[in-house]
């Protein structure tokens, strides 16, 4: 029997020691959508004490890997890109959330927000592959 695809971001995220060392956690999770947040951390920061900017790319990767698979079947990021619009400091508090309305073939596109608070600090944009193997 199929995991129950709200449940399959928690299986991930306990599979996946580098978003467990980002200290991602999800903070709502239910079919085609994913809300997960962190905080970054001084060894996240850059040359100009800024959060790297692969930290809020990978928070956002995150959020869309998981709410992709919520469906139910492997899903996998073939393309993926993002725009940094704010810089992070060291104790900011981000959050990422996917949200994916249909599935209607392999492919599926998403655009993910990233904020601190209400204000959008990066905007991530991605394609994914769904496979035919079932998350069990």
């Amino acid at each position: 029997m199929p995991t129950k695809g709200h449940l399959i971001p928690k299986n991930m995220l306990s599979l996946d020691s580098y978003s467990t060392w980002l200290g991602i956690e999800i903070l709502d999770s239910e079919i085609g959508r994913c809300k997960v947040a962190m905080t970054i951390r001084k060894e996240m920061l850059n040359s100009m004490g800024k959060a790297h900017g692969g930290i809020s790319y990978s928070l956002a990767d995150t959020a869309f890997g998981f709410a992709a698979n919520t469906h139910g079947k492997f899903a996998v990021s073939i393309e993926t890109s993002i725009n940094h619009i704010e810089a992070l400091n060291e104790g900011d508090y981000i959050t990422a959330e996917s949200v994916i309305e249909s599935v209607k073939n392999k492919l599926g596109f998403n655009i993910i927000e990233v904020k601190r608070g209400d204000e959008l600090v990066a905007l991530f944009k991605g394609v994914v592959y769904r496979t035919n193997k079932d998350w069990e």
